[in-house]
């Protein structure tokens, strides 16, 4: 079904079906192939076909069948339809031929197909000087643009310079420039050829750099193939050449140096035939190859482990004991256990060692003791850090497939040693997180547990390595944070801080002598006096270890340091005096006794990852109805604490002799100070009601006492956790009475008489035990039952 425009052009209806079209724009005098597959637009070319087989096309930018004017451009073109081919599936196939700019009026009908009255534009063909030059410009910008695209047939370069009309010019080079649906729209709707070719000129500009540089990227890459060719040409060519002389090869002489590091090593047969087979595939590669260095480093770190190298020492058993002395003060119970593993270990050097923990606040020595076991083992320590570790290949290694690969933690330390055998520090293991990645405690069990270690499989490696002859301790503030799996293969051994007469020995003996020497005034005979010392302890430090107290010793023996050289003069002996000039106002207050030295405040005790505590409860009442208020960041088993301390009060009210119309007419706030720091657990359960009862009943609380326990809603109290670390922080704070539940006894009996000297226990079974020892003083009788 040809047709061909012969002589005048067809005359415009008025009225003409429409065609939409999202992938190009039809430009009048150009031939355009089409694909109609809507039914609305293929009735409309059928209209057209049974007619005068013109049809009004215009863009649309949102494709919408339904073809309401906002989702199409009103300028497009009128085109005849010169072939029509109809597909087996309904679509069909046209191929069409702009003949004018129209504009569209305003669609007549919507259904069964599109319909649209329409204008016919005139445009300015005027040639003009500046016509014929863009004319020019636009043509050689065109043949520029053929020549850079690949396989461009010659019909387009022969096209373009038999145009002579500047109007068709413009419209054949906006069909064959790739540009988007929007601009070329903008190149039909403006009005005159001039405009056409300048903003065509702008296009074609904007394609051409775009063409120069993509050729400039082609070349490039080009010469680097060419060059990576070359080298590969010109490495065979000294190799051959270094054969011809009786020299070795690039390559051979990687491998001999591969082959000299294994020299006088040892290595279990499973682990020397993977190196064999790692050389073999590494001989045979280019060293211009990206897996050239990937199997390189994983040959090195195969060669350099450690497989059968250990530290063989004689075990002395006095001798260890001696290190342990000189290493760290008091910790009697800590160092038996340590003798006797030892002890052990020197009658069956083949025991699988237990995972010892070392649990307790920060700067009581936890880490200072695993240095000292691997002195006193005569064997190489290592120690790495578990805080905030969130990704499991810290621990197992990247598989050698991601780039930058290497083994985890373990490995690394144990190739870093030198030793298969080492003492292994792993610090702050409860500190380990979990995301996304994995779960790093997860990977630690087959890491420490003794079962599994001897075939440790790191994700590097992918051969096994024996973990088990690796003495492996670790380190912890909280216990309960480690994951249940874990902490149940490992043996706890608790530091639970230290007195202040503990702390005055360790200063004395360790830490003293220590910053002396750091700070070069060693050999000056300088000497802090016991009292000294004991005020700097009291005013000057609140913690369960010795960390702050280290500190601010340094910072007296800094003083020091600056007085010598300024005066030339320097203290022998540091006394009271000295301390307060050189650390400055008191830093630490006792508040026990002006803290609960009224009615409604309780000194409870509490145990924090720093150790033991004390802990004020401060209770108030004002008039209200049964209400109860919680303040001071507590958590929800804290919360609960304190709701049946209320219940149990009021439910026995009648035995506290307390009126029965009390509570319909008082409301009560129970605070616990420090509100910014989150608190928790069921121990303050004794202390929260007993400041409930002080409140109510208007007796302060002898300042001495100190309580610790949980309560039932019966009146029971029950045991609780860390009476070692309560009973340091309660001698610390000068209590003297400390209130711990019956149940704890075999608690307090387990503690050093040192630590107990001066101390009064009194073992609570019912909360009407704690209220009888807690108030000593008058009370009002406004509030009992009369």
């Amino acid at each position: 079904m040809d047709q061909e425009l012969k002589g005048k052009d067809p005359e415009i209806p008025g009225e003409l079906p429409v065609l939409t079209t999202a992938e190009t724009i039809v430009y009048p005098y150009t031939v355009v192939p089409l694909a109609v597959s809507e039914k609305s637009f293929t009735l409309a070319v059928d209209e057209a076909m049974s007619k005068d087989r013109i049809i009004g096309i215009f863009g649309a930018p949102v494709k919408d069948e339904t073809s309401s004017e906002q989702n199409i451009f009103s300028i497009g073109t009128a085109a005849t339809i010169h072939k029509l081919l109809k597909l087996p599936d309904g679509s069909i196939r046209i191929i069409v031929q702009g003949l004018t700019k129209i504009k569209r009026m305003g669609f007549t009908q919507q259904e069964p197909f599109p319909r649209a009255r329409i204008e016919v534009l005139q445009e300015n063909e005027e040639v003009t000087k500046n016509v014929e030059a863009l004319m020019r410009t636009v043509s050689d910008q065109y043949l520029k643009i053929l020549n850079l695209t690949p396989q461009a047939p010659d019909e387009l370069k022969i096209a373009a310079t038999n145009i002579d009309e500047p109007i068709k010019l413009a419209y054949f080079v906006g069909t064959m420039l790739k540009l988007t649906l929007g601009e070329k729209q903008e190149v039909l709707e403006l009005d005159s050829a001039e405009e056409k070719l300048r903003r065509l000129s702008f296009f074609q500009g904007r394609e051409l750099e775009l063409l120069e540089l993509s050729g400039k990227i082609h070349l490039e890459v080009q010469k680097e193939i060419g060059k990576l060719q070359k080298e590969h040409y010109l490495r065979e060519q000294l190799n051959a050449i270094r054969r011809e002389l009786g020299e070795d090869s690039e390559m051979a002489v990687e491998v001999g140096k591969l082959r000299a590091k294994m020299e006088g090593r040892k290595y279990p047969d499973y682990v020397a035939e993977e190196i064999e087979k790692e050389i073999s595939r590494f001989s045979m590669l280019n060293p211009s190859s990206a897996e050239y260095s990937v199997i390189r480093t994983y040959l090195d770190w195969l060669i350099d482990i450690p497989w059968e190298i250990h530290h063989e020492s004689e075990l002395d058993i006095k001798q260890a004991r001696k290190i342990l002395d000189e290493d760290h003060y008091d910790l009697k119970d800590v160092k038996e256990r340590i003798i006797e593993y030892l002890a052990v270990l020197r009658i069956k050097p083949d025991i699988k060692a237990p995972l010892l923990c070392f649990a307790g606040p920060p700067g009581v020595g936890k880490t200072s003791l695993g240095k000292s076991i691997a002195r006193a083992m005569g064997k190489k320590f290592i120690r790495i850090s578990l805080g905030g570790i969130r990704d499991e290949a810290e621990i197992r290694g990247h598989r050698r497939t991601y780039v930058g690969a290497m083994p985890g933690r373990i490995i690394q330390g144990i190739r870093r040693c030198g030793s298969n055998n080492p003492v292994f520090m792993l610090d702050e293991v409860d500190k380990v997180g979990a995301d996304f990645r994995g779960d790093p405690s997860s990977a630690l069990l087959e890491v420490l547990d003794p079962e599994q270690n001897a075939t440790f499989s790191d994700h590097y490696l992918e051969i096994p390595f024996d973990l088990s002859k690796v003495t492996f301790i670790t380190t912890a503030n909280v216990v309960d944070t480690i994951q249940p799996a874990l902490r149940d293969r490992m043996e706890m051994i608790r530091l639970s801080g230290y007195t202040n007469e503990e702390k005055l020995r360790i200063a004395k003996e360790y830490l003293i002598p220590r910053q002396l020497k750091e700070h070069g005034l060693d050999a000056s005979g300088i000497e802090f006096e016991e009292n000294a010392l004991l005020y700097l302890i009291d005013h000057y430090t609140r913690e369960a270890g010795v960390r702050t107290l280290e500190r601010q010793v340094a910072k007296v023996i800094r003083k020091m340091a600056v007085e010598r050289l300024e005066t030339k003069k320097a203290k022998k002996r540091i006394g009271v005096k000295e301390v307060r000039e050189y650390l400055g106002p008191e830093a630490v207050f006792p508040e026990v006794a002006l803290r609960a030295s009224r009615p409604g405040v309780v000194t409870g005790l509490a145990w924090t990852e720093a150790g033991g505590d004390i802990l004020f409860i401060e209770a108030a009442m004002m008039p209200g109805k049964k209400g109860l208020t919680l303040t001071g960041s507590l958590g929800e088993v804290m919360q609960e604490s304190a709701r049946a301390a209320l219940s149990y009060i009021r439910s026995n009210a009648k035995k506290l002799d307390i009126s029965d119309e009390f509570f319909d007419q008082h409301d009560f706030h129970l605070h616990v100070p420090q509100g910014a720091i989150p608190k928790d657990g069921p121990s303050a359960g004794v202390t929260m009601a007993t400041a409930l009862l002080s409140i109510i009943k208007n007796k302060r609380m002898r300042a001495d006492v100190a309580m610790t326990g949980e309560i039932t809603l019966t009146g029971v109290v029950l045991p609780v956790g860390g009476i070692k670390e309560k009973t340091l922080a309660a001698k610390r704070a000068g209590i003297t009475t400390l209130i711990v539940p019956e149940k704890n006894k075999n608690d307090v009996a387990q503690i050093d008489k040192n630590l107990k000297a001066g101390l009064k226990f009194i073992y609570a079974r019912d909360i009407s035990q704690v209220f009888n020892h807690a108030f000593s003083y008058g009370t009002s009788s406004k509030h009992l039952k009369k």
